[in-house]
């Protein structure tokens, strides 16, 4: 941990330029540009830490300071990715927590029910070793995800172990999750989401549901969701989606949205397509949180790559940075009830994101191996966390 770490020359995403100041990992300071950066300490050649410190390239430590020049780059709170598999254990839906947070910018994850009862202790154990804070959905099926038909054995869905890991990892369970599509639910059609529905009720935690090819029908799932419910991959491009063949939104996923239900991206390897995200922004249903549903195989091969990768996807589009970053700060950190890990401010524990927009050309893949050439993306350069900065290591 630094004694005292000065994030120098960055901007918020709505253009203003500021140091930030931060001692023992808590934020003391956020100054316009230069202001923050200032030392009582004079060295016998007159010239002050202070000036020593107002040119770093990129990082200097001078007198127990160190300084990051951003050089212009923007600075948001951490990045929260909604939708991770971090259970490295698990083939193919797992990988290293740290490689997919911190490394990518993203300095807290949610683990979207890799693990069920049988092995969500070893998750949260494994976290401690990192630097990425996690949280974790519980997958109703207490195998998760050791299997990809979890749900396809009702006898897996074990009530008295889903209470007992809620009672005991009370910290870090923020919710259920079902998988709810043919190949995972085999032939017990809807009845797994039922049952979820009644554990939700029973442990007061919502639902993250994952969407995909039926049966069940969409038409039937949806229904079941309530309030702060999660809908993930609610842009995927199968038969089976939230929009019809001319690019309207279903009744459901109307009522849904007036319910209250949160609309996750998910991108993943199967479950993201440019056509049905067009079609959702011309109807001006836009993502509450944008997640990349990554693990080892779409992290190395794509077409997730990274988080900035995704939202570079989203600047595509045509929505707008601070709408793109909103969905993975502020709007995540709501739902999580955790309003502090998705702003700046004074006396908070420090948790920022570092990220460039690059004006440069770059080709995106959406998981119907559709490619589209932008102009410009966004790059993921660092994070500070939990008392430490940490450059990013990934592709854009």
């Amino acid at each position: 941990m630094y004694d005292r770490f000065i994030l120098h020359n960055v901007k918020h995403v709505d253009g203003e330029e500021i140091d930030i100041v931060i001692e023992d990992g808590r934020i003391v300071g956020i100054t316009p540009v230069g202001q923050g950066i200032q030392t009582p300490s004079q060295p016998d050649n007159g010239v002050t830490a202070s000036d020593r410190l107002g040119v770093p390239s990129p990082s200097l430590s001078v007198d127990g300071i160190t300084v990051y020049d951003g050089q212009g780059d923007y600075v948001s709170s951490g990045w929260i990715d909604m939708h991770v598999h971090a259970f490295p254990e698990f083939d193919p839906y797992g990988d290293e927590i740290d490689e997919i947070g911190v490394k990518q910018g993203v300095t807290t994850i949610v683990d979207a029910g890799s693990c069920g009862a049988d092995r969500i202790v070893d998750l949260a154990r494994s976290s401690q070793e990192a630097m990425t804070n996690l949280f974790a959905f519980l997958n109703i099926s207490r195998i998760g995800l050791k299997r990809v038909d979890e749900l396809s054995n009702l006898e897996w869905i074990d009530r008295g172990k889903v209470l007992a890991s809620v009672d005991t990892l009370c910290d870090v369970i923020v919710g259920l999750k079902a998988r709810i599509s043919s190949s995972v639910v085999g032939g017990n059609g809807i009845k797994p989401l039922q049952t979820a529905r009644r554990l939700s009720s029973e442990t007061e935690l919502p639902l993250m549901v994952h969407i995909g090819s039926a049966p069940p029908d969409i038409t039937e799932v949806i229904p079941l969701l309530e309030r702060k419910d999660i809908i993930t991959h609610y842009l995927n491009g199968k038969k089976n989606n939230l929009f019809n063949e001319q690019g309207q939104p279903l009744q459901v996923l109307v009522d849904a949205i007036a319910r209250g239900v949160h609309l996750d991206v998910g991108h993943g390897t199967a479950s993201f397509s440019f056509k049905v995200a067009e079609a959702a922004k011309q109807f001006g249903i836009a993502p509450n949180t944008i997640s990349t549903d990554i693990y080892r195989g779409n992290r190395l091969n794509g077409p997730v790559y990274s988080m900035a990768n995704v939202l570079s996807k989203f600047l595509l589009l045509g929505y707008p940075l601070e709408q793109i970053i909103a969905a993975v700060t502020t709007n995540a950190a709501e739902w999580l009830g955790r309003p502090d890990l998705g702003r700046i401010r004074i006396g908070d524990a420090a948790n920022l994101t570092l990220f460039s927009l690059e004006q440069e050309s770059a080709i995106l893949t959406d998981s119907e191996g559709e490619q589209r050439t932008t102009n410009q993306f966004i790059k993921a350069k660092g994070v500070y966390t939990n008392g430490t900065f940490i450059k990013c290591e990934v592709r854009a």
